[in-house]
């Protein structure tokens, strides 16, 4: 389980600057947590949940890490949620043998936050699938 403070490098901005998170609830098997900085009116959140779907050899685990924020456009005086989020689906049945999930998510982490040649994890959104993302492109 998390710590109930999310405080020493674990989540960081664009800029890598370390955002720091504090949990507000679990509910079975989902927590929230809010940003310790956040602005009433705007929350940060970071939610995290698991739900088992499917039945006998068709059962699957699906795990949930989303952040939600309420952002503004001054020039345009626009409001709306942001969300950003990360799913696996993963067969019950090989939920012991942790290589491939890890493998699976090492794609999505490199392809999101590297520009593929590079080893070096880039926090500002200029890794490929990053750009892909922010820019709609295919």
């Amino acid at each position: 389980m998390l710590s109930n403070t999310l405080v020493t490098n674990e989540i960081k901005n664009s800029s890598g600057t370390e955002v720091e998170f504090e949990r507000l609830s679990i509910n079975g098997r989902a927590t929230e947590f809010k940003a310790t900085t956040e602005v009433p009116g705007r929350p940060l959140r970071l939610k995290i949940s698991h739900q088992e779907i499917g039945t006998d050899n068709n059962q699957r685990r699906r795990s949930l890490i989303r952040f939600d924020e309420v952002v503004t456009n001054n020039a345009v005086t626009l409001e709306g949620n942001l969300s950003c989020a990360l799913v696996m689906d993963i067969p019950i049945g090989i939920l012991d043998d942790t290589v491939p999930i890890k493998r699976v998510l090492a794609y999505m982490m490199s392809f999101c936050a590297s520009l593929g040649a590079s080893t070096t994890i880039l926090y500002d959104g200029t890794g490929n699938g990053a750009v892909v993302m922010t820019t709609g492109g295919l």
